[in-house]
């Protein structure tokens, strides 16, 4: 029976590493223009986004002078009701006209971000705008109406304001840090990957071992290259 015998390619991870090592200025050049261009595409492309953050504190408190256990625990089961009513459509509306602002509900909904930290009945509430004072209105806008709604709606009879939103000093957006290393991690990486694939995808012999590995045969000469000599 006659068997036929197909090479197999392998992979010189020592011939990979001298080839990217030879490459290197060429990766690091990559890396650099990738990253250029990140960082030239935050500045003049993406518009920047200023974020300016307000709380309060809602307590489900019958007695003013005293807080009992039941009144924590109530506000504590509460906490996501509060953040439905915070980005109601009632809500919104009422922001809306109070600011007379030309968006939908909707649209100004989008705009708001409320975290509750676990365990505690603190609300923040956090406004992103491409204006800082807009940004800035519109957060301490929506704690009084909300405030005003969140009483209406549950009944509790304390939501005092932690903090006013204040101007922000500088974008929440666009990082441009982050975005030139993502820039500068993608080109690098992407030229490792050209090179890798490249020098996989090349059978040409390159060395006279290559002929021995591929034939399975003892290499008796070389022909030297006349031309080289």
């Amino acid at each position: 029976m006659n068997t036929t015998e197909t090479p197999s390619m392998e992979i010189d991870v020592l011939s990979l590493l001298k080839k990217l090592w030879m490459k290197k200025f060429l990766i690091l050049f990559m890396a650099l223009f990738f990253g250029t261009l990140a960082l030239l595409g935050s500045i003049f492309l993406i518009k920047p986004s200023y974020s300016a953050s307000t709380r309060i504190y809602v307590i489900n408190q019958q007695n003013a002078e005293n807080i009992t256990a039941t009144d924590l625990q109530a506000g504590s089961f509460l906490v996501n009701d509060y953040k439905e009513i915070i980005t109601s459509r009632d809500v919104m509306k009422d922001v809306i006209a109070t600011n007379s602002l030309s968006l939908s509900p909707d649209a100004l909904s989008k705009m708001i971000s409320v975290t509750i930290p676990a365990d505690t009945r603190v609300i923040s509430i956090t406004v992103t705008n491409h204006d800082p004072q807009q940004a800035k209105d519109l957060a301490n806008s929506i704690r009084e109406v909300a405030s005003e709604k969140i009483k209406s709606v549950t009944k509790v009879q304390d939501v005092t304001p932690l903090e006013k939103a204040q101007l922000p000093s500088k974008p929440s957006s666009p990082n441009i840090k982050r975005n030139t290393m993502i820039g500068m991690l993608i080109g690098g990486l992407f030229t490792i990957v050209i090179i890798v694939i490249k020098e996989v995808l090349d059978d040409r012999v390159k060395r006279p071992e290559d002929v021995e590995e591929v034939l399975g045969m003892t290499l008796l000469g070389i022909v030297p290259n006349i031309d080289k000599m």
